[in-house]
């Protein structure tokens, strides 16, 4: 990047009231994408989904149970 093409952003910056992010000339995409994601994070897990994790550990716990104790033998 040339100094005149650094100095030209940083004149927009200024303008527009915009920090330097990092993010460049997708500054708002990532802030857009940030608040999604901050939005999922912020929701909550289905009470279906959470029974369903809690049958799947207790099978994955019944079948090491089984595992081992074929081992045993």
């Amino acid at each position: 990047m040339t100094k005149d093409n650094q100095l030209n952003q940083q004149r927009t910056r200024q303008q527009t009231g915009r920090a330097d992010d990092g993010l460049g000339p997708n500054s708002d995409i990532g802030s857009r994408l940030r608040a999604l994601y901050g939005a999922v994070q912020e929701e909550g897990v289905p009470s279906q989904l959470l029974d369903l994790l809690e049958k799947l550990d207790s099978a994955e716990q019944a079948q090491s149970g089984t595992n081992a104790s074929r081992n045993r033998e």
